[in-house]
């Protein structure tokens, strides 16, 4: 079953047209990767899907397990199950991790018309989720990665997802400014969170990321559209070759 469906999306910013009928169907259970060079929208399109403003849909249309997504605000959508992890998380002075994390879940919760965590019941969830990607207690007290590395930005991001556990999850290039190290407990934190009922779409420039989270399919994407699709030896093929043959856009 398809839980994220897109049909002939174009999609514009400043009255510049960015995504240009682009269609993808992603089925419970399922990942896939997006590829491309820089500029040919794979940002905007985790952009329209999450309903950041500015952007303005001009044709086509995307659907949630079955939900139309368009019709939504941004906080709908992320309670109807979608989340997006961004390539350069933002810092949030003073509020504390604990305190977003909290307000994130229980906000959902009640959108679902479902009871809010308590507070023992929050701490332990959190604390056990925050044990496998290695946040300290330390690092939940701070405001929302303010003083953070990289690595603990997207491993942050990575703990929201676990414990919002949403339908369908976008990384926007979540491999951006990650060593090895950080790279590899990022994967696993997203490794772990797969499953038969959650679609998850990957976006990155590298293959480096998808010999971690190993995809099940690869996409193209080039001037606003899908050009290609195939299994993960794609990404293998367009490491080798790089996006010659697509034409390099401009970023």
């Amino acid at each position: 079953m398809a839980l994220l469906e897109i049909n002939n999306l174009h999609a514009s910013i400043d009255d510049k047209e960015i995504l240009k009928g682009l269609s993808l169907k992603v089925n419970a259970g399922e990942v896939h990767a997006i590829m491309g060079p820089n500029g040919s929208g794979k940002s905007t399109l985790s952009y329209v899907l999450a309903g950041k403003p500015d952007y303005e849909v001009t044709e086509g249309s995307a659907t949630l397990d079955g939900q139309d997504l368009l019709e939504l605000e941004a906080d709908a959508r992320a309670a109807a199950g979608l989340f997006l992890a961004f390539q350069y998380p933002i810092e949030i002075p003073g509020v504390a991790t604990m305190t977003f994390l909290r307000t994130a879940l229980n906000s959902q919760r009640k959108a679902r018309g479902e009871d809010e965590l308590s507070t023992p019941d929050f701490l332990r969830l959190v604390k056990e989720k925050a044990g496998h990607l290695g946040i300290s207690q330390e690092m939940l007290r701070r405001g929302v990665n303010v003083g953070f590395s990289g690595g603990e930005k997207k491993r942050n991001e990575i703990l929201q997802m676990a414990l919002l556990q949403p339908k369908v999850a976008i990384l926007d290039e979540t491999d951006s400014g990650l060593d090895i190290d950080a790279l590899k407990i990022v994967s696993e934190g997203v490794n772990a969170l797969r499953s038969k009922d959650r679609a998850m779409v990957v976006i990155t420039h590298y293959q480096r990321l998808l010999d971690h989270i190993v995809p099940d399919v690869v996409h193209v994407m080039h001037k606003g559209r899908i050009v290609r699709s195939g299994g993960k030896e794609l990404a293998l093929e367009l490491e080798a070759s790089g996006y010659a043959a697509y034409g390099q856009d401009a970023a």
